[in-house]
């Protein structure tokens, strides 16, 4: 599976009163991290919806390992966990970029859907949008 990281420092904005990340901070970086694995891909979500393929966010987990805080310098590291023809689903590890320490882990669903949020065949829909996501995607590993 190729996977694909891209760092981020933690913002002060970020933190919560006891100076770690606050917890729904991580989604908004799975969020990040989909979006900056996407673009190495050649693809952005604008790319998808100009082409009438919205991703919606069906199902997210995320498990905290340890803590991160105000100006760590994080990793976030994307793959695709799982492809079928009407969804995909993403892996999220984050990792501080000093000691490589495991930060979180986590995944997230996501349907693929028209513009009436009508469950769609990527692979019938757009064959091109699809192969550029399977190329990303070897479920041999």
């Amino acid at each position: 599976m190729k996977e694909y990281s891209h760092e981020i420092r933690v913002t002060y904005e970020e933190t919560d009163k006891m100076g770690v990340v606050y917890y729904a901070n991580y989604l908004r970086w799975f969020e990040v991290a989909r979006t900056e694995f996407l673009r190495a891909e050649g693809l952005s979500y604008r790319d998808l919806e100009e082409k009438g393929v919205l991703l919606p966010v069906l199902e997210s987990h995320c498990n905290y390992h340890y803590p991160a805080r105000y100006d760590d310098l994080v990793k976030l590291v994307t793959k695709i966990k799982d492809l079928r023809r009407a969804k995909i689903t993403f892996e999220y590890e984050i990792f501080r970029s000093e000691d490589d320490k495991l930060l979180a882990t986590g995944s997230t669903i996501h349907p693929f859907v028209n513009s009436d949020f009508k469950p769609i065949s990527l692979k019938k829909k757009s064959p091109q949008l699809w192969e550029i996501i399977e190329q990303s995607f070897d479920n041999k590993n």
